[in-house]
């Protein structure tokens, strides 16, 4: 059912977020970049109303994976003041924004973050929702230790392997790597994701008849890892592309950002470093060092994501 309402989501706001690509900023903005309080970053002029403009902005500690932003936070935004033409600030005032806003896409995915919202209560004390898919990267022979708590001191419930070299005679699709566990986030919390459902690496790329039975069974459970230790590919979460945000919104600052062989970041390819997560926005550093965050991240390692 998520799978169905995302894809509905992205639907609904691949045509909007398009159009807001290609849209020029309103006069005013430019003069009250220099009203934004301290500690904040300034965002889109998202609406203007009359000799009212709104500015959204958010703290500057939002990518910093010690304190990433939430999808869940109550938001502010910047008031502004304007000349009766509408075309310069005048005075602002920082204020609380409430609900989604129609004029982007927070009303099409609303009803996504608020059922994993829900989720909630069913998840350790202090752990952000999250629902992305990711692998392991760790190549430790031992594999990737599942811990009970976000800690390395914490009691180890079992493993992730390490890459798997599948060999079927010539007749299996490794590729030079070897396959990667894949699992699902469903959380985070103080640089630990905590995950569950992996399954054992390669076997849904590999023909099931002749996959071994003695190929290695990683833990299947919920349990946390570290962060270090994950990877992902970008997915299509109909956001901009080409770069990442500064906090897990579509109105946030947008800074552009490269692949590992250059071009502008697409659904091809995965980030170099994923740090963090809130709801289904992953904060990420991508292959030429900026740090933001992006929509949606997979785990399929024979396609894109698109």
């Amino acid at each position: 059912m998520r799978v169905l309402r995302l894809i509905a989501a992205t639907i609904l706001c691949v045509a909007t977020q398009a159009a807001r690509a290609d849209d020029t900023e309103p006069a005013w903005r430019a003069s009250a970049l220099a009203m934004v309080p301290a500690g904040y970053v300034a965002g889109t002029a998202y609406r203007t109303e009359g000799s009212t403009g709104y500015l959204a902005v958010y703290p500057a500690s939002s990518n910093d994976p010690k304190t990433p932003a939430s999808v869940f936070a109550a938001r502010q935004a910047l008031v502004v003041t304007l000349t009766p033409d509408a075309t310069r600030a005048v005075s602002a005032e920082l204020k609380p924004r409430s609900g989604p806003d129609p004029e982007n896409d927070d009303t099409d995915f609303a009803k996504l973050h608020a059922d994993l919202a829900a989720r909630r209560a069913t998840l350790p004390d202090g752990t952000e929702p999250c629902d992305l898919g990711a692998w392991s990267i760790d190549k430790d022979p031992d594999g990737l230790n599942v811990r009970a708590e976000p800690s390395v001191k914490a009691r180890v419930l079992g493993t992730l392997p390490p890459p798997y070299r599948l060999k079927l005679g010539g007749a299996e699709n490794t590729p030079d790597g070897g396959w990667l566990t894949e699992f699902r986030i469903i959380g985070f919390k103080d640089g630990w994701f905590l995950i569950e459902g992996a399954k054992p690496p390669g076997k849904d790329y590999e023909d099931e008849k002749r996959y071994p039975r003695s190929a290695p069974k990683p833990y299947a459970g919920r349990g946390w890892v570290a962060s270090n230790k994950v990877g992902a590919s970008y997915a299509n979460g109909a956001t901009r592309m080409g770069g990442l945000f500064q906090a897990p919104f579509v109105d946030a600052k947008w800074m552009p950002a490269q692949r590992g062989l250059g071009g502008p970041i697409d659904t091809d390819g995965g980030p170099k470093r994923l740090l963090a997560c809130s709801s289904l926005w992953g904060l990420v550093e991508s292959q030429d060092g900026v740090r933001g965050w992006w929509r949606s991240l997979c785990s399929n390692q024979v396609t894109n994501c698109s």
